[in-house]
């Protein structure tokens, strides 16, 4: 009877796991990652920000004539330094391709004076859509 309640609690243990597991994945949709950039990008809502960066996230910055690279990590720590902050200027999103595995996404942040453009790319992993690259240019 003891070895039937262990199995029994096995299994509700395991099936609870991989439920919660398929919300999380069901939750990571492009809409979500690239709204999640947003609010970290613009109004520095930092919340479920690593979860939407593929691990191999690549972010790139067209400074003049030279491009300057970052990795995920890096740019969380910068994310972190400017949490809270609230950005002075109007975002548009548009999607410039979509074929169902990724997706590039323009984003522009309209300042007084200047305009950062970034395009984001999201893939559609095994866990969910992800940003895997960004490439922001001033204007």
């Amino acid at each position: 009877m003891k070895t039937l309640k262990s199995i029994l609690l096995g299994l509700a243990l395991i099936i609870v796991t991989n439920v919660v597991k398929a919300d999380d994945v069901a939750k990571l949709t492009k809409d979500h990652a690239v709204s999640t950039y947003v609010d970290a990008l613009a109004h520095g809502k930092i919340e479920g920000l690593t979860e939407v960066l593929d691990s191999n996230a690549k972010f790139s910055i067209m400074r003049g004539n030279k491009v300057i690279s970052y990795g995920k990590n890096e740019m969380l720590n910068f994310y972190q330094t400017t949490a809270d902050t609230e950005q002075n200027c109007t975002v548009n999103s548009s999607t410039v391709e979509n074929n169902g595995e990724v997706a590039i996404v323009k984003i522009d942040m309209h300042y007084n004076g200047f305009t950062r453009s970034n395009l984001v790319t999201v893939a559609n992993t095994g866990d969910g859509w992800k940003i895997t690259n960004v490439h922001s240019v001033f204007k």
